[in-house]
């Protein structure tokens, strides 16, 4: 029998949409998913913020939460991330203290900086958006004032407070593919999560930085910091080069604004590519892992142990969904998670 290791996995799923396929069949995956990692013993199942997309369908965390709480048990739901310059703070912790009121001590809330879309559409989803670094601050500021009912005096939230008022608090995330928000985190007393699947480099500087500087808060007395990457897991060497090969062809044809499906392998295989596409698939190979569950097990904590973190989130796409289920199902057991029995109680 497998030694459980000390690495929690978590998941980060975008819903993604393949050629074929319908948005609507992405976003019933992506519950089947769900219950799939509750049942293979992921600790948190996260949903991700996109727009204007064709090739991925999660567009409203909040929405997709409460339904994927609702046909879940016991796994963390939570965001990754809500993208809060799109919102006002009061909205936004309105909606995640309403989910952790039907599902307490089992919301995450995940904030993100990026527009999660081009500039064009960010803008139309909020015309005042300025893009500033202190608005981003402020909001974050009153976000946690909201949540945590803490009003500082001359503040709005000595007049304002965000219901319903409950007793549980979301666990609050700060994402990042950049140092910048890590220090935000610490400043601020939050958890951090560094996207590798972003930004292959200065993931694990940015962490220890967030570590240095971390300031204990109510919430968090000490700092915790996860990282999120691509994972592509197969039972032969074969079959996870094709995943990959898949997955960094479709990364490079996003960053050069081509926003179609995930393609199937057979129109990657022999997929003309101009000589800078090329060096930036191979750049794209770096925000991933891949291979059989024993060579991922061994890539994953050499990442940890650079990273200095105890939670991995992994992020696969894949044309066929039942490589999506099967690439979880080799992972858990290369780390011999363990399933939780423990059921949420039904709120009366």
């Amino acid at each position: 029998m497998k030694t459980p290791s000390s690495i929690r996995l978590s998941v980060l799923d975008q819903s993604p949409v393949r050629q074929g396929g319908t948005a609507r069949q992405a976003l019933l995956e992506t519950v089947q998913l769900a219950q799939h990692a509750e049942a293979l013993g992921y600790t948190r199942f996260w949903v991700s913020e996109h727009h204007n997309s064709e090739s991925l369908a999660g567009t409203t965390p909040e929405v997709l939460m409460a339904h994927l709480a609702g046909q879940t048990q016991h796994i963390r739901i939570g965001s990754g991330g809500v993208m809060l310059p799109h919102y006002s703070a009061l909205k936004v912790a309105e909606n995640f203290r309403l989910l952790e009121g039907l599902f307490p001590n089992r919301i995450d809330l995940g904030i993100g900086r990026a527009p999660g879309a081009d500039r064009l559409t960010a803008q139309v989803l909020n015309p005042s958006n300025q893009f500033s670094e202190q608005d981003f601050i402020e909001q974050l500021m009153d976000l946690d004032r909201y949540l945590t009912d803490r009003a500082d005096p001359e503040t709005i939230q000595t007049k304002i407070k965000a219901a319903p008022l409950i007793d549980t608090v979301p666990e609050l995330w700060l994402l990042s593919s950049s140092g910048q928000s890590g220090l935000f985190a610490a400043y601020l007393g939050m958890a951090f999560t560094f996207a590798h699947f972003i930004n292959p480099h200065g993931g694990p500087e940015a962490v220890q930085q967030y570590r240095e500087k971390f300031r204990p808060s109510t919430r968090l007395p000490r700092p915790e910091a996860s990282m999120a990457i691509f994972v592509l897991c197969a039972d032969t060497e074969e079959k996870a080069q094709e995943l990959e090969d898949t997955l960094a062809l479709q990364m490079t044809l996003l960053e050069t604004g081509m926003r179609g499906p995930i393609p199937p392998y057979a129109t990657v295989r022999d997929y003309p590519l101009a000589s800078a596409q090329r060096a930036r698939l191979e750049y794209n190979r770096q925000r991933m892992v891949s291979g059989t569950p024993l060579q991922v097990k061994m890539q994953l904590e050499k990442l940890a142990a650079e990273y200095g973190v105890e939670e991995i989130i992994a992020v696969t796409i894949t044309y066929d969904f039942q490589d999506r289920l099967r690439s979880y199902e080799l992972l858990a057991e290369a780390f011999a998670l363990q399933p939780s029995t423990a059921v949420q109680p039904t709120l009366v």
